[in-house]
């Protein structure tokens, strides 16, 4: 593990915390355990507050925004959806940002002349891996092997709107492409997993196409559910991530995406679609593979080093 000295004094790093059960708190969790030398969780003992959940910036006390140095990650900008005047007052306390995909990286130029490093965040190859008996994983889950399954474990509504769909993250794309599918494959069914999940449970009812839903699964089971897909779909309109690129990447686990966050990064440009072209598209599983083993831990932890260590100098 690296150390960051400097007159023989650690420096310490404190991250905000979102308490979402989402993708955040597991990369939260992850750097506090994997980087223990240079973190605090106590903000008055940090050198640098590390923004990670943005859109709760303001529950951090603006004396220690103030004070220290910040660092404030972003993952995507619904323009449409824009809250400026928060932007710009967040943006005053910004010493650099980190995005987490170059997409998101020509959006943050467009509203700061500030530094801005994009890094994908890493993924953890003991928990995301593959599976070699496929068969007998997909009985402990109920399926057989004709059943041709495609999965999406990324949420599709708001929480305060359990109806409508959150059309920045596509489920009604990923809805067409499977019922135009199923019209040719019988045997498809469709997994989904994770919180929010309500638009396409309704919609898979409404057009009779099967489907299993896991709602919260720990990282075990969300290894277990990749490895019984026959393909994953990212059917986003704005994405920052998604985080399951680099999970399904890892995994081994054929994917196919629009091109967003991280895609265009990880991807094969045969795993990248157009809507309106997706029967073009096919998955490049090795070419996923290969590039998401950049950013396995610690490999993929440590490329932040140098992000830190500038903004302590500055």
């Amino acid at each position: 593990m690296i150390e960051y000295i400097y007159s023989f004094v650690i420096m310490k790093i404190y991250l905000n915390n979102v308490k979402e059960d989402w993708i955040i708190d597991r990369i939260r969790n992850d750097w506090y355990k994997y980087k223990k030398d240079n973190t605090t969780k106590f903000i008055s003992r940090s050198d640098i507050v590390w923004i990670l959940s943005p859109w709760v910036w303001k529950k951090i006390p603006q004396r220690y925004l103030n004070e220290k140095k910040v660092l404030c990650s972003h993952y995507h900008f619904d323009f449409e959806n824009f809250d400026e005047k928060d932007f710009l007052k967040l943006d005053s306390f910004v010493d650099q940002y980190h995005v987490i995909s170059k997409n998101t990286k020509q959006q943050l130029k467009k509203l700061t002349d500030k530094k801005i490093t994009s890094i994908p965040f890493w993924v953890d190859k003991k928990k995301f891996f593959y599976i070699h008996n496929k068969e007998t994983l997909r009985k402990n889950y109920g399926f057989e092997n004709k059943d041709f399954l495609v999965g999406s474990f990324q949420r599709d509504t708001e929480s305060k709107d359990l109806k409508s769909p959150k059309l920045i993250k596509g489920p009604d794309i990923f809805l067409n492409i499977v019922v135009e599918m199923y019209k040719q494959n019988k045997n498809l069914k469709v997994v989904l997993a994770g919180k929010n999940r309500q638009y396409l449970i309704l919609e898979l009812e409404k057009h009779k196409i099967p489907f299993s839903y896991y709602e919260m699964v720990d990282s075990k089971n969300l290894n277990e559910l990749y490895n019984i897909l026959d393909l994953y779909l990212v059917t986003s309109r704005i994405e920052g991530g998604p985080q399951a690129i680099m999970e399904a990447a890892i995994s081994k686990t054929p994917i196919l995406s629009t091109d967003v966050g991280v895609a265009s990064e990880i991807l094969h440009n045969d795993s990248i679609f157009d809507i309106n072209l997706f029967s073009e598209s096919k998955p490049n599983t090795e070419h996923a593979f290969q590039n998401s083993l950049k950013y396995t831990i610690p490999e993929g932890l440590n490329r932040f080093d140098n992000i830190f260590s500038e903004i302590y100098e500055s």
